[in-house]
This record gives structure tokens, sequence and C-alpha cells, in this order.
């Protein structure tokens, strides 16, 4: 793909202040959205910190959540919530929609999209 041209999804979204970025343009999309908002806390703060730290090492930065929480294990750590296709589509779209606003390159969002739908449907328990 031309927009990574041997960057890694990090480095392509512009490191730290990418991610954070992204998170904070996300959260927020999740807390209004019906079928996502009822499964997060009202203070998400640790919530997006949390998802900061996991998409850094996910998308090929420093390993951070690893470093903080041990290994990922994102489906085990999911498996307490109901999550449904419904709500992983919800879940990605809430995403495409934080990338409109924060990442210019339609290339780079598709490829960030691609790269997190194996765990949104991965997660699906219900």
């Amino acid at each position: 793909m031309d927009s990574l041209r041997g960057k890694t999804i990090y480095e392509a979204l512009g490191g730290p202040e990418g991610i954070r970025s992204l998170v904070e343009a996300f959260y927020p999309k999740v807390q209004q959205e019906p079928l996502l908002g009822p499964l997060f806390p009202e203070d998400i703060t640790p919530v997006i910190e949390k998802q900061y730290l996991f998409l850094s090492q996910f998308f090929g930065g420093p390993p951070l959540y690893s470093e903080q929480y041990g290994h990922p294990m994102m489906r085990a750590r999911h498996m307490p919530f109901p999550v449904t296709v419904e709500r992983a589509e919800a879940w990605l779209g809430c995403m495409s929609r934080a990338l409109a606003e924060t990442v210019s390159d339609p290339e780079l969002r598709a490829a960030v999209l691609e790269r997190l739908k194996g765990p949104a449907y991965h997660f699906i328990n219900s």
C-alpha cells in the first residue's frame, strides 16, 4: 500500500499524537451509539487510556499495553460483555467516522479499518 511505504500503521497515523487523536475522536461516538454506549462506564477516561495503549501496540508502536497490563488477551477481556455482530459493526462504524475526522489519507483509513475488522469480529460472543 502506497500510503504506508515501509512504515507501520502506528507511524503512518503519526505515532503517539495520531493514536491519541484517533482514540479521542472515537470514544464520544461510542458513547453516543445506542448499541455501544450502555456497555461503557460513565467515566470513560480509563477506557480511552487503555485503548490508546492497545492501539499503539496493535498498530506496530511500542508495547505499551503489554508493559502495563500483560498480554492483551482481548477476546477474553471482552467476554463479560455481550458482543454481537451488530455491535461489532457499530464499533467499526464509530471507528470509521473517527478516522474520517483524524486521518486525511483514504488508503490509510482503509488499512486501519481492515486491520481492526479481524479483532472486532473475533470478539463476537453473543
